[in-house]
């Protein structure tokens, strides 16, 4: 419609020269500009509202073709970026089960949570960015090449060619009726005249029925345009939320289970002592003190003591001892937050509140725990 729209601005000067000539010829036929003599004033708001209404649409045409095209890019490098996520998560699995670290296998554990972690956030980016391409990019193309809008552009650019033919014909109109009074009513120049009249007003009528139509299909495909837009824009800012939102979770366990093994390592007995560890005591001292002493104070206030297994703990090295719920073990000795006893004839260290206090245990218990 531009190039249409620039012929239109060519015709009009040519049109408005002819009119000059003739009002120069003939002393002028009443009508004060060119647009008076096509339109009145309800044809020409039709006809600036058609102008907007085009100029509305295609400004919506161009912002739904630039978001196809950023997500299109979107895609393009979010694919790139799984791609290398899911190499980096292959890498740290690979490691984490070949590790042969002989000290310690903290960091072989946390290698392989890192591993599915990531692996777990490129299934979101491979969901987020078939989210895009669904919900964003194909409805958004669908519009822009749609026929409906082409349609309202063929009516819009109909419209504006009988436009042109109408001031055409104004033009002919008024070169006739200046010839008829110079005439003096000629017989030939009146039946001319009412032929061109006859013509101009079947003009400017369909020029107002199409103009009318041109406007409604316009109205619609802009409506459609703002509300499709929208929506999209709302469904891809809801998409990404979601994307993040599932990443953040990830991301928080993941830290949760990485800094806890940091702790275990920092606090970890094999770290803390490098003695050997204590003797067990015989039978007769560890049932000795167990109605004396406490759960609660140091290593140095405590005697041996029985406690009972709540929470099962399974050894991460050498120096530590396996738990299951419901064993026995004598604790011989406590240090921030780890203790050490003996349980099934092995000695070694666990999380202190593991275990707890008990008074009185049946003799066939105690039994197991030596």
């Amino acid at each position: 419609m531009d190039a249409l729209r620039k012929q239109a601005t060519k015709l009009r000067e040519q049109v408005a020269r002819q009119q000059q000539v003739v009002w120069k010829q003939f002393g002028g036929g009443g009508y004060a500009s060119n647009d008076n003599i096509v339109t009145d004033e309800a044809e020409l708001e039709l006809y600036q509202k058609l102008e907007k209404l085009y100029a509305s649409t295609r400004s919506s045409k161009h912002f739904q073709r630039d978001i196809v095209r950023g997500v299109e890019g979107f895609i393009v490098v979010g694919s790139k970026q799984v791609e290398i996520g899911s190499k980096l998560s292959e890498d740290s699995k690979k490691y984490g089960l070949e590790n042969s670290c002989t000290s310690d296998s903290t960091l072989s554990k946390a290698t392989l949570r890192f591993s599915q972690a990531r692996s777990e956030m490129e299934k979101e980016r491979e969901v987020l960015l078939k989210s895009l391409s669904t919900l964003i990019v194909e409805p958004l193309r669908a519009m822009v090449v749609g026929a409906q809008l082409e349609d309202a552009r063929q009516l819009a650019q109909r419209y504006e060619k009988m436009r042109q033919e109408a001031e055409v014909q104004s033009i002919e109109v008024s070169k006739r009726q200046m010839r008829l009074r110079e005439g003096h009513g000629n017989v030939d120049n009146s039946s001319k005249l009412e032929a061109s009249e006859t013509k101009l007003q079947e003009l400017k009528s369909n020029m107002v029925v199409l103009g009318k139509e041109a406007v409604a299909a316009m109205t619609a495909v802009e409506a459609q345009q703002q509300r499709l837009t929208l929506q999209r824009l709302i469904a891809m800012v809801e998409s990404e939320r979601i994307y993040h939102q599932k990443n953040l979770q990830i991301l928080d366990q993941l830290v949760g289970l990485m800094v806890s093994e940091r702790q275990r390592i920092e606090t970890s007995p094999s770290r803390m002592f490098t003695d050997s560890v204590p003797s067990p005591p015989s039978y007769e001292e560890a049932s000795g003190i167990w109605s004396s002493q406490t759960m609660e104070g140091s290593t140095d206030s405590m005697g041996y003591f029985l406690g009972e297994v709540v929470h099962s703990y399974q050894a991460e090295s050498d120096f530590e001892l396996n738990l299951s719920v419901g064993d026995f073990v004598v604790v011989r000795k406590v240090s921030n937050g780890w203790a050490e006893g003996e349980c099934k004839g092995k000695a070694g260290w666990f999380p202190y509140g593991y275990v707890e206090k008990r008074e009185r245990v049946l003799a066939s218990k105690i039994a197991e725990v030596f």
